[in-house]
């Protein structure tokens, strides 16, 4: 039976897996943090419920090179392009620095200066999976800390390819020579070069004749074997699994098939790498742990702290508040997902120890556990800063900007820009806030009334003259800013009206409470939206659909912040349906009516509709008698209610009336 042992273990993983992550998303803690402790409790040193790994780590590496297939595929150049500022500013200074200043900081503890860059290159790298997700929950994606994130962590996934390529040189000779570095770096890139150039010469030709022959467990096979296959070729030649994976992704991203391919991936995907995570809390050594309580608590703080560090420098430098800064450097403190690629590719090499690797294992999971409560933290921290400055009564401006009676507008995203132009165009006077100091010098060119900085500091809305303005929006993607800056507000002009945009219904309560006069969720807009476009649909008129739409926003969104047992939003829709209604109905030359009278369709005693207007040949026959001849190309002017309308143009059609 011990060569079933690898399917026992599997078993074991999802059984256990399974509570742990409902455990975790309840408390809103990405999956991944719970893989690394299922794999924990199961692993030699909790339950030992496993102990023998090696089979597990082989489909963990499956799960590997899924990952980086998965990023070459969704590798959009045009995508990157627009972000290249976050991306090649931000991220390129990030890795840099942080394996610069932790190189250098391991070579003073007389580490060798090949495994002192390894493990900077190690420590460089943050979890995308978790940071995202728990920006995508916290809705702070588009928030200009999100985005400054975002730009990095894609920069980080990126770098993976040629850190990979660089580590058969760190491992080649404790003595680096610059010559034999160019020499094998060149090589590698020459093989890379010649592959790709191969593959895409390929692969766009077999993916071709895959899809002709229409049969989806083929087209599923092929993609395997396409990736499998040139993985395998990268590791032939001396390069891993991985690069040959991100390489066929980058390729198939190409094709008119990229969707189709992710959407037949996805489920290896998720399956494997739920393997591979777990393989990683089972390699942790509780008994290091134990005995070493000291360095990895220094360890661990010392990476969160000097990453942090290093992303406020960067975030400084790209001319954001030092508030961005702290909740970007805390949110991208931990060590990633990639790392564990890279170490377990760097062990072939040489390049860590086992004692230094169980650091290493034991600091990166206690610095992704920690993430989630981080970047709480981070939050908290910065707004404390912001209040204790903000009511300190040092506030002392200046210069003002001279305006009065004025809007200010916080965001010029889509709806800053919109407010403004009208705005302009009806002579209101108002001030555009924003921070992106590309932004605000691009429309300053324009003429734009648009200064940069930081709305939830109260030097900068005294200065933009809040104590003067009668209207506040607040149309920035960032909840916890926009609510500060609220305050804010509210604190130094408590008569101004305060508009605020935010993305759900559940943010409204606690905008509300700090003092919005406005809250408009973009998710109830949208359900505004889609009920008017249904009600359209059943030909209900405009003025009756835009009644009920009004009569929904003028009850305060209530409606639909209520349970379902106090009030329905759709309270009114019989008295709207009862409503009458017209609708035109185009006579065709093929109509089996005409040449009849309006007497003898009888349409009224049929369907209860009425016709109150014939247009024909241009002129209007309005309340035409029942002598009145139907003819080609007439178009009829029909009313009644919803559903005699409706029988009235099945009737004219001459079909069935329900």
């Amino acid at each position: 039976m011990e060569q079933f042992a690898v399917i026992k273990d599997i078993v074991i993983i999802l059984l256990v897996s399974i509570p742990i992550i409902y455990l975790f998303n309840r408390i809103k803690i990405p999956s991944i943090v719970g893989f690394l402790v299922s794999g924990m409790l199961i692993g030699p040193s909790g339950l030992q419920l496993i102990t023998g790994i090696k089979e597990i780590e082989t489909m963990a590496e499956i799960g590997v090179i899924l990952l980086l297939f998965f990023i070459g595929l969704e590798v959009s150049l045009k995508e990157l392009m627009k972000m290249k500022r976050f991306l090649i500013i931000a991220g390129g200074l990030q890795i840099s620095l942080t394996v610069i200043i932790f190189s250098a900081l391991f070579m003073i503890l007389q580490i060798e200066i090949y495994k002192s860059i390894y493990i900077g290159m190690l420590i460089s790298l943050s979890s995308t999976a978790i940071v995202l997700k728990i920006l995508s929950d916290r809705n702070e994606l588009d928030a200009p800390h999100g985005k400054i994130a975002l730009g990095i962590l894609i920069f980080q996934d990126l770098s993976i390819v040629p850190m990979l390529i660089f580590l058969p040189i760190l491992g080649a000779t404790s003595e680096l020579v610059v010559s034999d570095i160019f020499l094998k770096l060149l090589a590698s890139v020459a093989a890379v070069a010649v592959i790709v150039m191969l593959a895409k010469f390929l692969m766009p030709k077999i993916l071709i004749q895959i899809a002709k022959l229409r049969v989806r467990e083929i087209f599923t096979v092929g993609i395997l074997l396409l990736l499998l296959g040139t993985a395998y070729l990268t590791h032939s030649i001396g390069l891993s699994f991985a690069i040959g994976a991100f390489l066929a992704g980058l390729i198939l991203s190409e094709s008119d098939f990229s969707h189709q391919i992710l959407s037949e991936i996805i489920p290896f995907k998720d399956a494997f790498n739920t393997l591979f995570f777990v393989s990683i809390g089972l390699m942790l050594n509780f008994n290091f742990v134990i005995q070493n309580p000291i360095i990895l608590t220094t360890l661990t703080l010392g990476i969160i702290v000097l990453k942090c560090l290093i992303v406020i420098a960067v975030v400084i430098v790209m001319k954001f508040p030092l508030r961005i800064g702290i909740i970007t450097g805390l949110t991208l403190a931990q060590i990633g997902e990639f790392s564990f690629v890279l170490s377990q590719a760097g062990m072939k090499y040489d390049l860590i120890e086992s004692s230094f690797y169980n650091a290493f294992i034991a600091s990166s999971v206690f610095t992704m556990v920690l993430t989630p409560f981080a970047i709480y933290f981070a939050h908290n921290l910065s707004a404390r800063i912001k209040v204790k400055s903000i009511f300190s009564g040092k506030n002392r401006v200046e210069q003002k900007t001279k305006i009065s009676n004025h809007v200010m507008i916080a965001g010029f995203g889509l709806n800053g820009r919109n407010l403004a132009q009208v705005l302009k165009e009806t002579g209101i006077p108002y001030i555009v806030i924003d921070l992106n100091s590309e932004t605000v010098k691009k429309e300053k060119a324009k003429g734009e009334n648009i200064i940069y900085g930081d709305t939830t500091r109260a030097e900068l809305l005294l200065s933009a003259n809040i104590e003067n303005a009668k209207v506040i929006v607040l149309a920035i993607s960032d909840p916890p800013s926009a609510k500060l800056a609220l305050r804010v507000a509210k604190k130094l002009n408590k008569d101004i009206y305060a508009v605020v945009r935010t993305r759900y219904i559940a943010e409204v309560d606690a905008f509300i409470k700090l003092g919005a006069d406005v809250v408009i969720p973009e998710e109830f807009e949208t359900s505004l939206q889609i009920f008017n476009k249904v009600l359209e649909k059943y030909h209900i008129p405009l003025n009756v659909r835009s009644k009920q739409v009004a009569l929904l926003r003028s009850e305060g969104y209530r409606v639909m912040r209520k349970s379902e047992e106090e009030i329905h939003p759709f309270i009114h829709l019989d008295e709207i349906l009862a409503l009458g209604l017209t609708e035109t109905y185009y006579v065709g030359e093929d109509n089996i009516n005409i040449g009849k009278t309006l007497a003898e369709i009888n349409l009224r005693s049929a369907t209860e509709a009425t016709i109150i207007t014939i247009v024909r040949n241009g002129k209007i026959i309005s309340n035409p008698s029942g002598k009145e001849n139907l003819q080609a190309k007439d178009t009829l002017v029909i009313t009644g209610i919803h559903k005699a309308v409706d029988d009235a143009v099945s009737y004219l059609d001459n079909k069935k009336i329900d």
